[in-house]
């Protein structure tokens, strides 16, 4: 019998796995170790993504435990998204299901999330994988740096630690897992970053590829996207089309300059038709900017679940 059962949990453990049926038992004990230790109510919450091996069979064995199955394999950022939305945790901690990210590291995430933070970050400085993996990640630090700046080193690394009310309206879609931070960061949370263990994998086979990579970048956008002009898109889309049509106008000025005063035969020019496209394209934008901002508003007023729940089981 646990110490605290029965009681609301405080802490929420949300952990996605997807083929991991060699380490889901040890990670489900090493969990619910360091949640002994720390000696607060808890709650462990699996979510199976569509696994095609026996990881819901082992899940099916594990207490306590809250294991939520998808009907197919939807994806990390969806598995964590259900997951978050469940737990009742004032703390949730998320980590990987590989067993890299170590779960000894949750006593001290929590401890510098109760100085001040909404969000602690794991920081991977000895990280534990192919170099090629690492230099991929290099690259794609770079460029997040560039674009979206969230203030830490490791947004990828997916043990962290959240108060709870910081994902209050926060729909996670697409591969916006790895920008979690610099999400709440725009939206005025304290977001802070802290050196955490990792392990090589010891079971199981990498789930990273090539297309996540370019789906990374492309949400990565999207972040940049909203953290400039969530709110105003008209501004950015519109601001490019009076820009652009202005140039297509000023270009039809000298044109027309060219050819009344000083006689310039534009019959075998191309300098006309760019003209109008630019001129047509500059609408085009600006049609595009409110069309973007009504969008917007539905997004905001919209249900926006993207996957399919199979079961939920608590233990």
């Amino acid at each position: 019998m646990r110490e605290n059962e029965g009681q609301n949990p405080q802490i929420s453990v949300v952990c996605p796995l997807f083929n991991e049926e060699g380490n889901v038992l040890d990670l489900h004990r090493k969990i619910l170790k360091s949640l002994e230790e720390i000696g607060r109510p808890y709650e462990i919450i699996f979510i199976n993504d569509g696994s095609t091996d026996k990881t819901e069979e082992r899940m099916s064995t594990l207490a306590p435990l809250t294991s939520i199955s998808f009907r197919k394999n939807f994806g990390q950022t969806a598995a964590l998204d259900c997951g978050i939305k469940s737990a009742t945790g004032d703390i949730i901690i998320t980590l990987d299901g590989d067993m890299q990210n170590d779960p000894k590291d949750f006593a001290r995430l929590i401890k510098k999330l109760e100085e001040g933070y909404d969000v602690v970050s794991g920081w991977r400085k000895n990280r534990q994988d192919p170099w090629s993996k690492r230099f991929i990640s290099r690259g794609a630090d770079f460029l997040r740096k560039f674009l979206i700046d969230d203030g830490i080193h490791d947004s990828g690394c997916t043990l962290k630690a959240y108060k709870k009310e910081s994902f209050d309206g926060v729909d996670l879609y697409g591969e916006m897992h790895r920008f979690i931070p610099a999400i709440l960061k725009i939206r005025g949370f304290k977001v802070t970053e802290i050196e955490v263990l990792h392990h090589p994998r010891a079971s199981g086979m990498t789930k990273y590829t090539w297309t996540r990579t370019i789906k990374g970048f492309l949400d990565m956008t999207s972040v940049w996207f909203w953290k400039k002009y969530a709110n105003r898109p008209l501004h950015l889309f519109g601001g490019a089309g009076v820009l652009l049509s202005l140039a297509g106008f000023a270009l039809f000025a000298t044109l027309i300059m060219l050819r009344f005063f000083y006689g310039v035969s534009l019959s075998d020019k191309i300098w006309p038709m760019v003209a109008i496209f630019m001129v047509l394209a500059g609408m085009q934008f600006f049609i595009s900017g409110l069309l973007a901002d009504i969008a917007v508003k539905n997004y905001y007023n919209g249900s926006r679940r993207h996957y399919l729940v199979k079961t939920i089981v608590k233990k």
